[in-house]
């Protein structure tokens, strides 16, 4: 399978559905975006990365896995996403160190915040852009949407994602409640498990 380069486009932030945030990536020689919704922490991280002057007094988690694969000379080379299912983006760091390569498995956000800091290229496979890549089109159909467009656009796929959010979980019964749980962590929706963990501290007191 090809892989294709990426860039960093920017993060969008929902007008509509508080603390949601997409991350857009654009393929370096095509039209197409990959939009990948992150929280609010990665967000940020991602955010300070990408505007160089700003300089936090103490280092983020981010920064401190840069302070410490610098100290012990181990260099990111690049970032591949390379699976998605359930609309879940899987990722691996491509890292090496006394010329000895190992690939670690990674939260998406997590490893575009790293490859930001170790300035590494940033690829996914052909297919996944095929699958789930998107035109970002103006009025006309041309390729050059406003800045309002854009963000409408990125408000439905943020709306698509929490589709699942206002699930009632007063209705449901612990053992509902802990099989959720269980799925929202594998699927690394780490948001909703935080509301279900929520919701059954609340029942367990």
């Amino acid at each position: 399978m090809s892989l294709v380069r990426l860039n960093i486009k920017g993060i969008s932030y929902s007008q509509t559905q508080n603390g949601a945030y997409a991350l857009i990536l654009s393929e370096v020689d095509g039209e197409r975006k990959l939009p990948i919704v992150i929280g609010a922490f990665e967000a940020q991280s991602i955010a300070i990365a990408l505007e160089k002057e700003i300089k936090p007094p103490r280092p983020l988690t981010h920064d401190l896995f840069k302070n410490f694969s610098d100290r012990f000379e181990i260099v990111v080379k690049q970032v591949i996403i390379h699976k998605l299912v359930d609309g879940v983006f899987y990722s691996s760091l491509i890292c090496e160190r006394d010329k000895i390569e190992e690939i670690i498995d990674a939260r998406t956000s997590d490893a575009i915040a790293l490859a930001l800091r170790f300035n590494a290229p940033i690829f996914t496979y052909k297919n996944i852009l095929d699958k789930a890549g998107i035109f970002l089109k103006g009025e006309s159909g041309t390729m050059t949407p406003t800045p309002a467009q854009e963000e409408s656009r990125v408000d439905e796929i943020l709306a698509d994602s929490g589709k699942n959010r206002d699930v009632n979980f007063k209705k449901m019964s612990l053992d509902e409640l802990e099989t959720l749980l269980d799925q929202a962590v594998k699927s690394e929706d780490y948001e909703k498990a935080a509301r279900l963990r929520d919701e059954i501290s609340k029942r367990n007191k």
